[in-house]
């Protein structure tokens, strides 16, 4: 994730996939995506608007890829989470660019949060 989103909303959408490059053959000629890899587990695609990433790290979700929302305050963000009474499901992690963490939602929806801070 190569650029700072805008606090408490949707920033990012990621994709496990089986294969980088396929994926990138794929998405490119027909949507019109860029490109940039960040090593060979994860490459950051834009439509000009909207970015995201590919990556083989993760299991498959046939039905939707990661959602991931921007927080300017990590910490504060996973606090609300947690009092609205969602589970974490994957703590803090670091990575180039930043942090995260995942959280199922009431109905069982996995997303993430971000922050470069």
């Amino acid at each position: 994730m190569s650029h700072k989103g805008t606090d408490r909303q949707i920033d990012n959408i990621e994709f496990v996939v089986a294969d980088i490059e396929r994926s990138k053959a794929f998405y490119g000629p027909v949507f019109g995506w860029r490109f940039t890899d960040f090593g060979p587990a994860y490459c950051e695609f834009t439509d000009g608007r909207l970015t995201g990433g590919f990556t083989p790290i993760g299991t498959i979700r046939p039905g939707g890829p990661l959602i991931i929302l921007y927080a300017d305050d990590l910490a504060a963000t996973q606090s609300r989470i947690e009092a609205a009474g969602a589970k974490i499901v994957e703590p803090v992690f670091s990575f180039p660019g930043g942090r995260r963490f995942h959280f199922q939602d009431p109905d069982g929806y996995e997303l993430a949060v971000w922050s470069d801070k």
